[in-house]
């Protein structure tokens, strides 16, 4: 078999083909495999079966990355043009900052850009197989194409296989298709056309056999598996720019411009009127020093690393700091059902016995909960054939409980478990099986879709049985009535309530028993054929959380959309998504994988837009949904925990993997990491998200209009040829210090009670609006006033420019003072509380204010200030004007509040 020929093997739909016709493409054997030499040959001309990780970038590389930013920009210019001035300390001191922020950026990114690698390690294990006859055991790497795999309970299946035997064969294929049950396997050939999750011959690599054996030929290795695949679309999918990071982009590069213009303006107007190029140059270079916002970037960062404190404690892991602004612009949430909006435990909720319909309450696996009839609780002292139903479901089982610290799991098949759990409900316990012990066991298989039990109950024996409707009915002759009395058979009764029980989404099972001669000890498929009592039915669901319901409500009020995507048939999904509310009606439309797989792009956008439901989608169906949602300019979060989520989780704008069920690959292509696996934790992370925004919104506002006011001084000052109000040292103190000490505070602003009320920001909208230059124009012409008015009349007065200077940097301090209050939550909230209502109290505001003080009473009272900085002390008096002269601001800070308010 040639490279080429090999190529075009891979080409082949397997699922399609006969088990012989598969064996001959591959030119194996269906009973020895493939010969030593024949494998060794494949493997030298193919390569081991393994992914090939992306080679990851140096330490020294990603951290020189998050110094390549506009806003750190400015900060390097501060600092190498402080540096200029010799003064050694602030220059440190600016390039300090840009060091913190560049530090805090590759910790937070350390491990981004590793899923690849993750992807390869997940799927090595080790493999039987028959090599010319012989059972080996070797590890995944050397499987080649036609190699004979042997699989049993346990394993993990090494490559693509096409099954060709099986028994009793169970694969949980949830990581890769999204299924939420193990998969029953069969062999026989199916249609071309047949969508991933519904391939039942097939086995996937990296899947887990959960029970029964069967053996399968491997068609495919390495990036040539459905995980292969999958690791190339996610590194053809790109990493897109979040809305913050382009707005912060724009808005630093214009700021820059801005600076670099002034500065330019200041010397060019400096050297017009006569001056000395050196004073000409020095003005222009404080002008650039008192309008770079030198501790804006830091405030940014900060801002932001708050808001991931904040979202762990709300169980949400943020990997990357900007991924926590783009929650808050989502526009639409794409999440997988299983686990995120649902408990990811099958629980019954509904059982018909003896014609009577019965309510299951309490979700999950643990034994919390009721059986209820027309809203009283049962006792099965009087409900005979419910006792029934439950104890052979109970019986008729291979699965069992466990407890850990609380935590109930089922170990073995999920809808089994789910039989125990109800049974525990209604008071039944594993006592049961000591009273009546299991003699034999006839397997589920997928041909016959049923499984029995032996017991003995002497003096006689049961068999029980429990499987599909259609295998059930069709072998009992009688049922029992609500008095445990057996009566004639009702099919066409029994068929109604299990239609009505599956247009609710649940998973429905029938149970039965047989009574059979004490002599009896083992069952075949001939004892179970006919003559069985129908006992009832019981159907189960993986039940909505309802903490995400209600989570759902909020993003709607929000404005955002969710939708859901999963691997699950069509009417379990649009089952669930009626109840949590994502459907309005059970008709709406719900469009499955193989409809999305026949759309062209324009058709697939229409789709998303109508629809909140997909099932039964593939791996690159998931993909085409984020992108095509983002052709129409949303802001697309998607959630995972397969590793069939992995693509879309990189492409869509934040990524969400699950931190509980998650594979290592989702978790390494994610911005985020939910801890608990809930969709409420989302809804709380979009609140944090804009919490967020808006608290930087608040901290830009308050910033650049200091930058704007002192470079205004500055530049005026040249312009009429006066000493300058502020001197370069002293801008630094007020930027690095005194602003920064203000407009911290805002960082830890809480959010506020209407922010999940208002819709998601417009994705276009500039991070300075209009409204927001309009403010940011008027206050830095208040500072101004306050600090050129305040130098002059103190010059004019006294004839002291230091003093002049001291008092004019206190009165843009106390203006700075009075402008936070105004744009802060703090005394809003405070008052609300003090009248009794449920607000939170930001008060970090007040601790930055005592802060500010000490720090300028330090500035202007200390002697080694006075010298390091030429300030001079100020009296009581003087103190008091420079409260004056920011007073104003108050006022100015109401009118802006009507006229230009902060969004």
């Amino acid at each position: 078999m040639t490279a080429t020929n090999v190529e075009k093997l891979l080409e082949h739909s397997w699922h399609h083909l006969s088990v012989e016709k598969v064996a001959r493409l591959l030119e194996s054997d269906l009973e020895i495999g493939l010969s030593s030499d024949v494998a060794a040959e494949r493997r030298d001309r193919l390569g081991p079966n393994q992914l090939t990780a992306q080679k990851p970038q140096s330490a020294w590389l990603r951290f020189l990355q998050q110094l390549n930013q506009p806003l750190i920009y400015i900060l390097l210019a501060a600092g190498i043009v402080t540096a200029f001035l010799k003064e050694w300390i602030d220059s440190g001191v600016i390039l300090g900052v840009a060091l913190t922020n560049a530090t805090i950026g590759f910790v937070q990114e350390s491990k981004a850009e590793n899923a690849i690698a993750a992807l390869a390690k997940s799927v090595t294990t080790e493999a039987t197989i028959f090599r010319h006859g012989q059972k080996e055991v070797v590890s995944s790497s050397e499987l080649v194409p036609g190699d004979l795999v042997l699989l049993s309970s346990g394993d993990k299946v090494p490559a693509d296989l096409r099954l060709i035997e099986i028994r009793h064969l169970q694969i949980d294929e949830s990581g890769l298709t999204g299924e939420s049950v193990p998969v029953e396997k069969n062999s026989q050939a199916l249609e071309a056309d047949a969508s991933l999750a519904e391939r039942t011959n097939m086995a996937y690599t990296g899947s887990l056999v959960t029970s029964g054996q069967g053996r399968g030929l491997v068609v495919a290795i390495g990036e040539m598996t459905e995980t292969g695949h999958i690791s190339q679309l996610m590194q053809q999918s790109t990493t897109l720019e979040t809305p913050l990071t382009r707005k912060i982009d724009k808005f630093s590069k214009t700021l820059l411009y801005v600076i670099l213009g002034l500065a330019a303006f200041t010397f060019a107007a400096g050297i017009a009127r006569g001056f000395s190029w050196i004073e000409v140059f020095k003005a222009s270079v404080a002008l650039a020093v008192s309008a770079i916002p030198e501790g804006l970037p830091a405030i940014l960062t900060v801002t932001l690393a708050i808001g991931v404190s904040r979202m762990a404690k709300q169980h949400a892991i943020i990997r990357k700091l900007p991924a926590i602004e783009t929650l808050g612009s989502t526009t639409v949430i794409c999440s997988d059902k299983t686990g995120t909006l649902t408990e990811n435990q099958m629980t019954v909720q509904e059982i018909d016995a003896g014609g009577k319909r019965y309510r299951v309450s309490g979700g999950g696996y643990a034994p919390d909960g009721e059986i209820s009839v027309n809203g009283h609780s049962v006792d099965l002292a009087i409900a005979p054939a419910l006792y029934e139903c439950l104890q052979a479901g109970l019986l008729c089982n291979d699965s069992y409980l466990d407890v850990q610290d609380g935590n109930w799991t089922a170990i073995g098949n999920p809808t089994e478990g789910a039989l125990v759990a109800v049974a525990y409900k209604a008071g039944l316990s594993d006592k049961l099986t000591q009273a009546l012990p299991r003699l034999d066991t006839l397997p589920f298989e997928s041909q016959f879709q049923y499984m029995a039990t032996l017991h003995n109950n002497r003096p006689e024996r049961l068999i029980y049985v429990k499987g599909s409707i259609e295998a059930i009915l069709q072998r009992c002759h009688q049922m029992l009535d609500a008095d445990g009395e057996a009566i004639a058979l009702n099919s066409a009764q029994i068929e109604q309530t299990v239609e009505r029980m599956a247009k609710k989404g649940l998973r429905v099972l029938a149970l039965a028993k047989k009574v059979v001669s004490a002599s009896q000890s083992a069952i075949e498929h001939s004892d179970i054929e006919q003559d069985l009592t129908f006992l009832g039915l019981q159907g189960m669901i993986d039940p909505p959380r309802p903490e995400a319901i209600q989570a759902i409500q909020a993003c709607r009020s929000a404005g955002i959309q969710v939708k859901m995507i999963t691997g699950d048939h069509a009417k379990t999904a649009a089952a669930i998504a009626h109840q949590m509310g994502l459907n309005q009606t059970q008709e709406a439309p719900v469009f499955t994988g193989q409809e999305l797989a026949q759309m062209n792009q324009q058709e697939l956008a229409n789709a998303v837009e109508q629809s909140c439901v997909f099932a039964r989608v593939a791996p690159e169906q998931k993909l085409r949904i984020v992108e095509a949602l983002q052709s129409k300019g949303e802001i697309v979060a998607m959630t995972g925990d397969g590793v069939n989520d992995a693509p879309a989780l990189k492409q869509a704008d934040i990524g969400i993997a699950m931190g509980i069920t998650g594979t290592e690959v989702t978790k390494e292509a994610a911005d985020m990491l939910l801890t608990d696996d809930n969709f409420a934790s989302i809804e709380k992370a979009v609140e944090e998200g804009r919490t967020v925004y808006k608290n930087l919104l608040r901290a830009i506002a308050f910033i650049l209009p200091v930058n704007g006011g002192e470079s205004m001084t500055i530049l005026i000052a040249v312009l009429l040829a006066t000493p300058l109000p502020i001197s370069p040292i002293q801008i630094l103190w007020l930027n690095m210090v005194s602003s920064v000490a203000l407009s911290l505070p805002l960082a830890f602003e809480p959010p506020s009670v209407d922010v999940m009320q208002q819709p998601p920001r417009p994705t276009n909208e500039p991070l300075l609006s209009r409204r927001l230059i309009a403010r940011i124009l008027t206050v830095s012409l208040f500072n101004w006033i306050a600090i050129f008015g305040t130098f002059e009349w103190i010059v004019q007065t006294t004839g002291n420019e230091a003093l002049a200077r001291t008092m004019a940097i206190q009165a843009l301090v106390a203006a700075e003072a009075f402008y936070l209050l105004s744009i802060s939550r703090f005394v809003p909230a405070l008052v609300a509380k003090l009248r009794g209502k449920d607000e939170s109290v930001g008060y970090a505001v007040a601790i930055g204010l005592g802060s500010v003080f000490i720090l300028q009473f330090l500035f202007s009272q200390w002697g080694i200030m006075n010298q390091l900085f030429d300030t001079e002390a100020l009296s009581p008096i003087q103190g008091l004007i420079c409260v004056g002269c920011g007073l104003p601001m108050l006022a100015l800070s109401a009118l802006l509040k009507r006229f230009a308010p902060l969004n």
